[in-house]
């Protein structure tokens, strides 16, 4: 059986799984395992660019409103590998190619491979997923020793809230800085599983802009910062459009140093690995006399004041 993923968290699971011997083909920001062994099927005409957040979301926005999309597949090489199955997605065709654009482009192929769409929304959706991938292949005993194993961690850190009974802490996570976006979907259930609220979010549902305004009322006592596709160093490029709005001191995340960029791929990448890793840092940054930060995280994150030192000086 061949398969083809042209979405980065189906390719991550597969490689989690063990499955990556039935992978003929991904998408370019897939897992750096798979870039290295598999061909790119899916390119995205912004690849290789720098550009800022609000540029980003002017392009994105721009092309939506024309109905475009910038991402498009390599025919000739998908002809090439004839598939037997593509996992696709239609969370959100911003940040990668959804199922009406590969719908358009296998409807062209001699042989037409089963088109398999993951459509998570909250967290027992992505853990789904694996079911669903690992079905598919023929291969359902893999997910479900991926998944025990992911339950277990999880279990780990609720039994420990529970029995410190520590009060969750209220939180404000941004899944983008210009505009200020809140977070949506999986993210949500990954906070309350950490040990913390974020009331502004949007579970099970789209992230949208919010009025900054709305933020200082909150007023978070910790601010998570993740932009959608950046990584920690990405992020904290733009911190300082963040620190010259209005009111930036007066939170009580400011004033106590509580403000941490996270690399997006804990959290806005729907892999179930990656999504149990973005709890457990969660986790440690909430509950730091509880929890401490995996090892395996621990490049995943910077306090906002050790990285910019003039967000201290405003105080």
């Amino acid at each position: 059986m061949k398969i083809c993923s042209f979405l980065p968290a189906a390719t991550r699971m597969i490689y989690d799984m063990g499955l990556q011997e039935y992978l003929y083909g991904v998408t370019f920001e897939c897992p750096s395992e798979a870039l290295l062994q598999k061909p790119k099927i899916v390119r995205c005409m912004l690849e290789g660019k720098d550009y800022s957040s609000a540029e980003i979301d002017a392009i994105f926005s721009a092309s939506k409103a024309q109905g475009k999309s910038l991402y498009y597949v390599d025919e000739t090489l998908l002809q090439q590998i004839e598939p037997d199955i593509i996992f696709t997605q239609d969370v959100c065709d911003v940040c990668q190619i959804d199922s009406a654009c590969t719908s358009a482009a296998i409807a062209r192929l001699h042989k037409k491979p089963l088109l398999i769409s993951l459509t998570p929304k909250s967290l027992d959706d992505v853990y789904q997923t694996a079911v669903t991938i690992a079905a598919a292949i023929g291969e359902e005993k893999a997910a479900c020793t991926y998944l025990a194993g992911l339950t277990r961690r999880t279990d780990a850190i609720l039994k420990q809230l529970y029995k410190n009974r520590i009060p969750l802490k209220r939180v404000s996570f941004l899944e983008w800085i210009d505009p200020v976006y809140n977070c949506g979907h999986w993210i949500p259930y990954q906070i309350a599983q950490a040990g913390g609220i974020d009331m502004l979010s949007n579970p099970a549902g789209y992230s949208v802009v919010i009025p900054w305004e709305k933020i200082m009322r909150y007023d978070p006592i910790i601010i998570i910062i993740a932009p959608c596709g950046f990584s920690t160093k990405r992020a904290i490029a733009e911190l300082h459009l963040l620190m010259k709005k209005e009111g930036w001191q007066q939170l009580q995340a400011v004033q106590n140093k509580r403000v941490y960029v996270l690399d997006f791929d804990l959290f806005t990448q729907p892999s179930a690995g990656t999504l149990v890793s973005g709890i457990e840092l969660l986790a440690a940054l909430f509950h730091p006399t509880v929890f401490t930060v995996p090892a395996q995280v621990q490049h995943k994150y910077r306090n906002a004041f050790d990285e910019m030192p003039e967000a201290v000086a405003v105080l």
